[in-house]
């Protein structure tokens, strides 16, 4: 466990209600992105049960700057953010602009290519998420926060307005977790099947070591530990489907093989991102208990 999270809400960010749980941390857990750690702690912070230093402190994790501009002068006009061309705000300043659009929670997206489930099928926000690959939106204010890396240890967040958004609901835990265990089981026979050892002896250790690397921002304490387990399952399915991927094989497969293999692998990601939307939705349910859902 870490320290009590203590730090105040200033006068422009006062929760709607006092929660009933003194918010503590949790440390040493992945999380996918940053975009999970922010819809964590700002659907926490949303709903009175973490104060503004706590989302903080978890998305430094991610980088040791967070700038928030709107994607045009309109949305900024309208959310009272800066334009693109304009000196950013905060994570402090998106988290009262949520609050002041009458944000409820938040859900986790994580768009590819001809998955863009939760977005508009076209248009800039569906655009940048996809270039992305993740992207953070709420509810009631229908807002999303799209983060770009811009430089060395500094993290963009762009916020669309884009109107209502298509639902996008995540499976129940209980299915996503056992989706997960059937890919586990596909992707440890898929490194069988492309004899791994053989072409890449040190491939292990590369599994090793990208699961070393993971980023492990705090989580409030009160996140299910299912929820949990199921991210740390996730990050080791996505360290071996990594090493297996074709891009990475070289000459060790034919064209016509490796196009076979990255069709068979395709559903083997679909799976770790539906477990990592679904672990975060939980975690989102547990922290935010009398939130409405989407």
């Amino acid at each position: 466990m870490g320290s009590t999270v203590t730090a105040g809400l200033n006068s422009t960010a006062q929760p709607r209600r006092v929660c009933i749980l003194r918010v503590r941390v949790l440390r040493s857990y992945s999380v996918p992105c940053p975009s999970a750690t922010f819809t964590v702690w700002a659907s926490a912070w949303l709903h009175g049960c973490a104060a503004p230093d706590a989302v903080i402190d978890g998305l430094h994790t991610w980088a040791g700057l967070h700038e928030v501009v709107a994607v045009d002068e309109a949305t900024a006009r309208q959310l009272d953010l800066p334009a693109p061309d304009e000196v950013p705000t905060s994570v402090v300043g998106m988290l009262a602009t949520a609050r002041r659009a009458g944000a409820g929670v938040g859900q986790l997206l994580l768009p590819v290519p001809g998955d863009v489930r939760g977005l508009p099928p076209e248009g800039p926000l569906a655009a940048a998420a996809l270039r992305s690959g993740e992207v953070a939106v709420f509810t009631g204010a229908e807002l999303a926060a799209v983060p770009d890396t811009v430089a060395e240890g500094v993290l963009r967040w762009t916020v669309f307005a884009s109107g209502p958004l298509p639902p996008a609901p995540e499976p129940e835990l209980p299915d996503a977790e056992h989706g997960l265990r059937g890919a586990v089981r596909q992707a440890a026979t898929t490194l069988v099947e492309l004899d791994l050892a053989r072409h890449r002896p040190g491939v292990r250790a590369e599994i090793a070591e990208a699961l070393e690397l993971r980023v492990r921002p705090p989580w409030p304490e009160g996140t299910p530990p299912r929820a949990l387990r199921v991210l740390e399952q996730a990050d080791e399915v996505e360290a071996i489907l990594r090493a297996a991927d074709t891009d990475n094989l070289g000459g060790a497969l034919s064209a016509s093989v490796a196009a076979a293999r990255s069709a068979a692998l395709r559903p083997l990601f679909t799976a770790v991102r539906e477990a990592r939307r679904s672990a975060v939705a939980e975690a989102v349910r547990a922290l935010t208990p009398r939130a409405g859902r989407r």
